[in-house]
């Protein structure tokens, strides 16, 4: 009867840790394997900061940005990241480069052909702009989404070509959702001087916390253990853990000024996880909480504050 007992325990053992590395294995191959097709999150999509209104005054603006940017002079520019991938990247000089330059960070599942407004808005202000696909994105090389972790190795190597290549003075890096996680995590490495601040716009503490809050709205299934066992996989597929890959342990190392914005409305990353992050943060910070906006719709919702408390902060900034 005991060896019986015995026998039924250790197959049940053995179906859970079958079930479960199943299970692991297939949400990495949903949320971290590279794939070009579009997934349902809960509370919208990573490239909301692009929507506009249905109205003729709105359509016209998206129009005239989109003459913009076509008739800008866009270089395509590339490194080598530390794991020998291909990475590619769009850089735009200004006409009046004034030496300061901006990396902008897109999101999940993004290119470097978003943030069209914020492009346009930078170059006014007379910025050099480099916008980087994320590894596992666009042109760029990797076969897994890093969610910001050992992109920020990527970012430190992109400073190092504007400094370099691009004669950059004054660098600032401005990421929305994913983007932001990775400018958040980046700010925690050692960085040139040049780089002078971060802006961080829908950003997440940590990749656990985020793929836990999608699993529990997307599938009602708890984080633990499923979590913890595709973080797993994901550490031999990927290299990386989901704990490890934090933001919020991140700006605990950061020196340089930080400004943090979330829309009050955002259900995709939690609006609380903003508060958390500038709470944890121990550099110059600042925070905006942008009154009836969703996931990275504070520029659509508040463009004229949105820039106005963007110019400030770099001003104050570079005056420093």
């Amino acid at each position: 009867m005991k060896k019986k007992m015995v026998k039924i325990i250790s197959s049940l053992v053995v179906l859970t840790l079958i079930v479960l590395v199943g299970a692991g294995n297939y949400f990495y191959n949903v949320a971290i394997h590279r794939s070009d097709e579009s997934i349902q999150l809960y509370g919208g999509t990573e490239d909301e900061a692009q929507a506009v209104s249905a109205n003729p005054e709105e359509q016209e603006k998206l129009k005239e940005l989109m003459e913009w940017t076509e008739n800008q002079s866009f270089e395509t520019v590339e490194i080598q990241s530390d794991d020998d991938l291909t990475l590619q990247a769009v850089f735009l000089k200004n006409k009046n480069s004034n030496g300061k330059a901006v990396i902008l960070a897109h999101g999940y599942k993004g290119n470097n052909e978003q943030m069209p407004g914020i492009t346009k808005y930078y170059y006014e202000l007379g910025f050099d702009i480099l916008k980087p696909d994320a590894r596992g994105h666009g042109k760029s090389e990797g076969s897994y989404v890093g969610y910001g972790w050992p992109d920020r190795k990527d970012y430190q190597r992109w400073t190092e070509l504007l400094i370099n290549e691009k004669r950059a003075d004054s660098i600032f890096l401005h990421g929305f959702s994913m983007g932001a996680a990775t400018v958040l995590m980046t700010s925690g490495e050692e960085l040139p001087p040049e780089v002078k601040g971060i802006i961080a716009d829908s950003g997440y503490t940590s990749v656990h916390e985020e793929l836990a809050h999608q699993l529990n709205y997307l599938y009602k299934l708890p984080a633990f253990p499923i979590m913890e066992v595709t973080s797993v996989v994901t550490k031999l597929r990927a290299g990386y853990t989901f704990t490890e890959a934090s933001a919020i342990q991140q700006v605990k190392n950061n020196g340089l000024p930080l400004f943090i914005i979330h829309g009050d409305q955002d259900k995709l990353v939690p609006t609380e996880m903003a508060s958390r992050i500038y709470d944890a943060a121990t550099s110059e910070k600042e925070i905006w909480i942008v009154p009836g906006a969703g996931h990275t719709e504070g520029y659509t919702i508040a463009e004229r504050e949105y820039k106005e408390r963007l110019k400030n902060f770099i001003d104050k900034v570079i005056e420093e």
